[in-house]
């Protein structure tokens, strides 16, 4: 009898930020997003010198749980977020550990996007989401065996999620997601006529 094994699994963290950490008004993280957003004059000058729809606090801003309690908070529950993603992927930290390197804010307005991108400097990924409007794209992941696949034939559209080449991850506000920082990904054009606002995060192996 044959057997067939699902081997190097990708997998996708999804929780509530309620689930873990101390509780978060979704309206103060949203207030605190635009003002932070508002104040930043070097990340605005940032995403227009670079064609960045919105806005994004990545190149300007490394201290945002120092600038306000509600990204204190945050960070609380992110950590023990990834550190409960570390122990489904059986992670081996040695005397290591995973630590908070990258925290940013995006603002996506109707019709800003983010393009394909991977996070090669780290370990784990992750996306908290405060809000998502009707019409805000979902997060779009891409199978990392795709570069490889060279002559396969396409798979079916009635395929399994677990087999697809391309997968939409639709989260609600409130919602974390995670993954292993090779994983690809992009943020489609946002079709509401409303903000989609998130903030992204990077932890390292240290």
């Amino acid at each position: 009898m044959s057997d067939i094994e699902s081997l190097f699994v990708t997998r996708l963290y999804r929780a509530a930020l309620s689930e873990h950490g101390p509780a978060i008004n979704p309206d103060e993280l949203e207030s605190s997003c635009y003002g932070i957003a508002d104040d930043d004059e070097a990340g605005q000058q940032w995403c227009e010198d670079n064609g960045y729809p919105g806005y994004t606090s990545y190149a300007s801003l490394t201290d945002l749980g120092w600038r306000s309690p509600v990204f204190a908070d945050l960070i609380t529950s992110l950590d023990l977020h990834v550190a409960a993603f570390a122990k489904a992927l059986e992670l081996d930290l040695g005397d290591g550990k995973l630590e908070l390197e990258d925290l940013w804010i995006n603002i996506l307005p109707e019709g800003g996007m983010h393009s394909s991108h991977i996070h090669p400097h780290s370990a784990i990924s992750g996306t908290t989401y405060v809000a998502m409007p009707d019409g805000a794209s979902a997060l779009k992941l891409e199978d990392p065996r795709s570069a490889r696949m060279m002559a396969a034939p396409p798979r079916l559209k009635t395929a399994g999620r677990d087999a697809q080449t391309f997968v939409y991850a639709a989260p609600k506000v409130g919602d974390v997601l995670l993954w292993e920082s090779w994983l690809r990904h992009e943020v489609p054009m946002n079709m509401s006529e409303d903000d989609r606002i998130s903030v992204s995060f990077n932890y390292k192996w240290s």
